[in-house]
C-alpha cells in the first residue's frame, strides 16, 4: 500500500480554567498517501489460479457445501481488538473500491467521494483497507488487532511465512487467509502477521467472529493493515456498501457510516510519542504513574475527526474536582489525528482523571501522581514501610529483612529535586534538616534495579 504521514504541529491555546498547561502538540496522521498498489496484477491471477484449484479439489472432497444461489449473504466487521489492547477503539479506513476504471486520479467510491486511489498504471483500488490507529506498529508487535470471519465459510486457502514489515512496494507474496461462504461468495484477507494465522487447515469451517489472524504489514504494504476484498460466486468483484455510486443491496449486516468519528484512545505519556520510520515501532512513552510537577503528557486520538466539530477535555484531581477544562475545534476532516498537552504542576497525591468527550461519547484515563510504590522490582522492598508519616525530625524504616548496606536513600521535594542522598543507609533517618512540607523518599538497590518511592510529610 501506501506510506504513512504525520503532519505535526504546535499550538498554543485552549486553557479553559485558571490552571496553566503547556503547548499544544498533534495533527493529522495520514495512512498509505503514496498510492502504490496493494498487490500486483501477477499476484493476483497467482492467486485466483491457486484458489479455483483449491476449491475444485475440496469439491471432490466434499468438504465445501452446495452453493446456495439464493442466500443473501451479510457480512459483520472483519476486525476486532484483542484482549492484549487497552485502547478504547483500534482502527481508521483508508481506502475503499474505487468504482472509476479510468486513472489516474480518476477516483469514485461508493458515496461518489474520493476516498480511494487509483496509480498512473492502471491499478484501481478493488478492496477495504482498515488500518490500525493508533499506534499501528505498536498495535502489530503487540497483537492488538485480529482479523475475524465475517460470516461462516470454509478456509479454502491459505499462506503463511512471509515477512511482514513491508514498507514500500515490492514483489513479496503476503500472508492471507481466503474463505468460501455459503452463497458461494469468496472472501480475502491480506497482509497478515506472519505466524498468526489459525491454526485451522484448508477444507476446515469457521464460524461467524472465528479469529483468523492478526492484522499485520506483509506484501505490497507500507504499513500495518487489512486488505479486505470479496467476490461473488462467479468471480465478481463486490463492494459491500451500499451507495449512490453503488446501488446495490450492501452486504453488511450492519453497515457503517461513511465517517465514523470516535475517539480511539485516550492516553497519558511521559514523553511525546516518536512515530518512527517505517517498520520501527513507535516510540509510544506510555505511562501511568508520574511524580509531582515532572511533565505529563495527555493525548486523545481521533478517527475521523469532522471539521466543525469540538471535543472537550476534563482534567480531575484526586479529590473529584476540577483542575482543568478546555476545548479544541477542529476545522479539518482528518480520518485520524492525534492531540496533546503537558501539564507539569499536577501536585496533589492519588488518582487523577483525564477526560475527552466528542460526539457525543466520552472516554477517560486514570493516571497517578505520588503513588506510594512507583516501581517494585526487588521483592524485599514489598513489605518495607516508613513510620511516623508525618514526621518531626526522624524517619524509621519498618519490615526490614535484608542487609540496608545494598540500597541507598534519595528525598525528592514536591518540584522533583533531590534535596538528600545517603548511600550508608541506616534503619533510622534525622530529616530535621528538611522544612515543613510534602517529600518523596526512594529506597533503591545498589546493585538491581529494583526501587520503592514513598510519599512522605515534615510537619
Amino acid at each position: 500500500m501506501k506510506k504513512l504521514v504525520v503532519y505535526f504541529f504546535g499550538l498554543i491555546s485552549y486553557v479553559g480554567l485558571a490552571q496553566s498547561q503547556g503547548e499544544t502538540y498533534g495533527g493529522k496522521y495520514t495512512f498509505n498517501p503514496s498510492n502504490l498498489p496493494c498487490i500486483s496484477s501477477a499476484q493476483k491471477a497467482a492467486i485466483k489460479e491457486q484458489l479455483a484449484t483449491s476449491i475444485a479439489s475440496l469439491e471432490k472432497q466434499d468438504k465445501l457445501t452446495k452453493v446456495n444461489t439464493k442466500m443473501i449473504q451479510q457480512f459483520s466487521w472483519p476486525v476486532r481488538k484483542s484482549s492484549e489492547s487497552e485502547f478504547a477503539d483500534f482502527w481508521g479506513i483508508s481506502n475503499f473500491v474505487d468504482h472509476d476504471a479510468a486513472f489516474p486520479d480518476k477516483l469514485r467510491d461508493y458515496t461518489c467521494g474520493v476516498r480511494t486511489y487509483d496509480t498512473n498504471s492502471g491499478y484501481n483500488h478493488q478492496g477495504l483497507d482498515i488500518y490500525t490507529w493508533p499506534f499501528t506498529w505498536f498495535q502489530m508487535e503487540n497483537d492488538m488487532a485480529e482479523i475475524i470471519a465475517p460470516a461462516d465459510g470454509v478456509i479454502i486457502f491459505k499462506s503463511d511465512g512471509k515477512p511482514d514489515k513491508s514498507c514500500s512496494f515490492n514483489n513479496n507474496q503476503w500472508n492471507a487467509v481466503y474463505l468460501r461462504h455459503d452463497d458461494g461468495s469468496v472472501t480475502w484477507f491480506g497482509h497478515m502477521k506472519s505466524g498468526s494465522l489459525t491454526s485451522k487447515n484448508v477444507g476446515e469451517s469457521v464460524v461467524r467472529g472465528e479469529y483468523l489472524g492478526v492484522i499485520g504489514s506483509s506484501g505490497n504494504s507500507t504499513g500495518p493493515h487489512l486488505h479486505f476484498e470479496i467476490y461473488d460466486s462467479s468471480d465478481n468483484l463486490i463492494d459491500p456498501y451500499n451507495g449512490i455510486c453503488n446501488n446495490t443491496t450492501t452486504w453488511w449486516a450492519d453497515q457503517k457510516e461513511y465517517y465514523e468519528p470516535n475517539i480511539n484512545a485516550v492516553l497519558t505519556h511521559s514523553a511525546p510519542p516518536v512515530f518512527n520510520t517505517c517498520p520501527t515501532t513507535e516510540t509510544v512513552n506510555l505511562s501511568d504513574e508520574f511524580a509531582p510537577n515532572v511533565n505529563v503528557y495527555l493525548a486523545s486520538y481521533f478517527r475521523d475527526q469532522q471539521s466543525g466539530t469540538t471535543a472537550n477535555y476534563r482534567l480531575y484531581r484526586p479529590n473529584g474536582s476540577v483542575f482543568s477544562a478546555w476545548n479544541r475545534n477542529f476545522t479539518n476532516t482528518w480520518s485520524s489525528s492525534y492531540w496533546y498537552w503537558s501539564f507539569n504542576n499536577l501536585t496533589d497525591i492519588g488518582d487523577w482523571r483525564f477526560e475527552v468527550t466528542y460526539q457525543g461519547k466520552t472516554e477517560s484515563k486514570t493516571f497517578k501522581v505520588g503513588s506510594s510504590t512507583l516501581s517494585i522490582e526487588d521483592k524485599q522492598l514489598e513489605k518495607v514501610a516508613v513510620g511516623p508519616n508525618p514526621f518531626q525530625n526522624t524517619l524509621k524504616l519498618n519490615g526490614i529483612a535484608f542487609d540496608l548496606t545494598n540500597y541507598e536513600a534519595i528525598v525528592y521535594n514536591n518540584l522533583g529535586q533531590q534535596v538528600y542522598k545517603n548511600i550508608n543507609m541506616t534503619a533510622e533517618m534525622n530529616l530535621s534538616f528538611l522544612t515543613n512540607g510534602i517529600y518523596f523518599l526512594k529506597i533503591q538497590s545498589k546493585t538491581a534495579s529494583g526501587s520503592k518511592t514513598f510519599p512522605i510529610i515534615k510537619n
